[in-house]
């Protein structure tokens, strides 16, 4: 049983290398090697049932958030070893291990929950979605988004993104977003939101304190400027998505709006709802788009995993005309994007 906890740790160490934080990948390294079984909480973790991985539970992640959010509290020992500092590896496990000998009630009650995460870096794809269906349709958007965790890239109109040489989205931008952008330029246009709705099983409150410190735990603490993007986008919420099961929550919502154009999208969420559900949602979706017309267009973006590297798929359907549209693909965080949009 000890060999699965270890397993998913340098797993983890390894995916956090490859999205460009050494220092997670130092952490889940550590504890893959020095963390052992012998406490209520460390048995607990040893002896956790069913994937322990990122498409399962993310046990490692649980785990790494909550040490995370001591930090954010102002735990003294993790506010010393922790970014910006460099410390020597034995200065860094005394830290840790304190940490979870006199914080186990706190780490236990945190891994209780899944991690959520609201990466405010894949709202440029939003954001290019935004522009093309506006060239296309020339309607405001009533925009559906599902699994909306805190409801962050909702609001994905008030970014700002500077991609190819160009810049899109208001002057007064609540934040700006700088993807490696690769492929043609983005086409300009003018996409005005007109209405906004987002569900989640378990959405986030980001305007609490508790929501807040969720969302930035999740984060990675070395990546300051991926922190300072998401306290900005914080700052924008008015009120939190609704709770509920997603595709329930659409069924009720797919009606034709005459005069909009309607997007439904998701940012790696579709890709976790159960394959029932899926097959619901794409049912309830075609539908929909057998009505559309000229006059109330309907959208279904995703940008999902689709067993292909690097990246997620970026796949855009359209009707009334019943196309889809490969836009290219996108790293999992937002910092790149390969795109393959109409020109």
């Amino acid at each position: 049983m000890t060999e699965r906890l270890r397993e998913a740790l340098r797993f983890q160490a390894e995916a956090c290398a490859d999205l460009g934080s050494p220092f997670m990948q130092r952490l889940c390294t550590m504890l893959a090697e020095r963390l052992e079984p012998g406490t209520p909480l460390t048995d607990r973790l040893f002896g956790w049932q069913g994937d322990l991985g990122p498409r399962g539970d993310s046990v490692p992640l649980r785990l790494a958030g909550a040490l995370h959010a001591l930090k954010l509290q102002g735990h003294a020992g993790l506010a010393q070893v922790y970014p910006p500092h460099q410390p020597e590896d034995e200065a860094l496990w005394k830290a840790v291990a304190e940490a979870l000998a006199t914080e186990a009630a706190f780490i236990d009650r945190w891994i209780d929950s899944p991690p959520q995460t609201n990466e405010v870096r894949r709202a440029a794809c939003l954001i290019a979605v935004g522009h093309l269906l506006d060239a296309r349709f020339g309607l405001p958007l009533s925009i559906m988004e599902l699994g909306a965790s805190a409801g962050l890239n909702l609001n994905w109109d008030r970014f700002a993104l500077e991609a190819g040489g160009q810049r899109f989205g208001p002057d007064a931008a609540v934040l700006t977003l700088r993807p490696d952008w690769r492929g043609p330029p983005l086409r300009p246009s003018n996409p005005k939101v007109a209405e906004r709705a987002g569900v989640d099983l378990n959405p986030i409150d980001a305007r609490s304190e508790l929501g807040r410190l969720r969302l930035l735990a999740y984060l990675w603490p070395d990546q300051p400027a991926r922190i300072a993007l998401t306290e900005a986008a914080i700052g924008a919420v008015t009120a939190p998505p609704e709770k509920g099961d997603a595709i329930d929550w659409l069924a009720e919502r797919l009606a034709p709006r005459p005069g909009h154009t309607r997007l439904v999208y998701s940012t790696i969420a579709w890709q976790y709802f159960p394959h029932a559900a899926q097959v619901q949602g794409e049912r309830l979706i075609y539908e929909a788009g057998a009505t559309a017309t000229l006059e109330s267009p309907l959208a279904w973006f995703g940008m999902e995993t689709d067993g292909q590297s690097p990246g997620a798929a970026m796949t855009l359907r359209l009707w009334p005309s019943g196309e889809t549209l490969a836009l290219g693909r996108i790293d999992f965080h937002g910092r790149w994007i390969d795109w393959a949009g109409p020109v």
